[in-house]
């Protein structure tokens, strides 16, 4: 684990403990932690103080806020979207998905209690970070991600709509949280906001077409949920809309697009680095050959 890795954890611990303690109902302490923990591969949260640490990281406090509440706000809509009214998965990161493990009720208020604990954890950054001035723009930045709309809840009702734009579709479902990532790491830092929306812009459609990918050709046991799920519940897909090969080029190209957008900044070519690496690993091996 890096350096990153242990301070989400620890974020993350530290907010989820402050919130589940003894004065909380114990069947939804259990499941808020059992939705958030062990967690996936981190990709926004890490994103979010990739960002802040390409642009001098000068209030690590506000950028650890801001990770975590962009982590807790995706948990969140993992909780949402297993749920039998939407996607009805039943296994989620390799375990029984929330609703399957502790009830429908129970997972919608975990759901609910996580959108919350995101936006009151950044409340309370307030009196931690050295800069809080730059608390507005973030919650400002946070709020439009899962709101509407652009943000997740209106990524979800596209799905209930009659037809959409893929593009489209992927930016609110997916890419809203990535660009909540990139311009809350800048904002948090004390950068300019606007240069980085392209980045999370980017990267969050790749990696839904890289999601999209790995529902139509990967096994459950190799992602951890539920596969042909595009399919099955008629969603927008890149892999419909393009073929597989015509996805995995796509992907190439967001990827590439993302990475040029980089504003120029002291950790501009470490970032971009980082930002290829971490592609490499959207998709299963044997694809992640063919996107190279």
């Amino acid at each position: 684990m890096n350096d990153a890795d242990t301070k989400i954890e620890q974020v993350l611990t530290a907010v989820i403990g402050r919130a589940t303690d003894r004065t909380c109902p114990p069947l939804l302490a259990r499941a808020v932690r059992y939705a958030v923990f062990p967690g996936g591969a981190r990709l926004r949260p890490k994103l979010c103080l990739a960002v802040a640490a390409a642009n001098g990281d000068s209030d690590p406090a506000l950028s650890s806020a801001g990770a975590a509440a962009i982590e807790l706000l995706h948990c969140a809509s993992l909780v949402h979207d297993d749920l039998p009214c939407f996607d009805n998965a039943g296994e989620r990161r390799g375990k029984p998905s929330v609703h399957v493990a502790f009830g429908d009720q129970i997972a919608v208020l975990t759901g609910d209690a996580l959108i919350v604990l995101a936006f009151e954890s950044l409340g309370l950054a307030a009196g931690e970070c050295s800069a809080p001035q730059r608390l507005p723009s973030l919650l400002s930045i946070t709020s439009r991600a899962v709101g509407m709309p652009f943000g997740i809840s209106a990524g979800q009702a596209w799905e209930l709509e009659p037809s959409v734009d893929v593009s489209h579709y992927h930016q609110a479902k997916t890419g809203s949280l990535f660009v909540a990532a990139t311009c809350a790491g800048a904002a948090a830092a004390g950068a300019d906001v606007e240069p980085w929306t392209v980045l999370g812009e980017r990267i969050g459609e790749a990696y839904q077409v890289a999601d999209d990918i790995r529902d139509a050709t990967a096994d459950a046991e190799t992602i951890g949920k539920p596969v042909g799920q595009d399919a099955a519940h008629g969603r927008p897909s890149a892999v419909h809309e393009l073929g597989v090969d015509g996805a995995v080029g796509r992907l190439r190209q967001l990827v590439a697009e993302g990475v040029e957008s980089i504003p120029d900044c002291p950790g501009g070519n470490l970032l971009k680095l980082l930002m290829l690496e971490e592609s490499k690993r959207f998709l299963p091996k044997d694809l992640a050959r063919r996107a190279a």
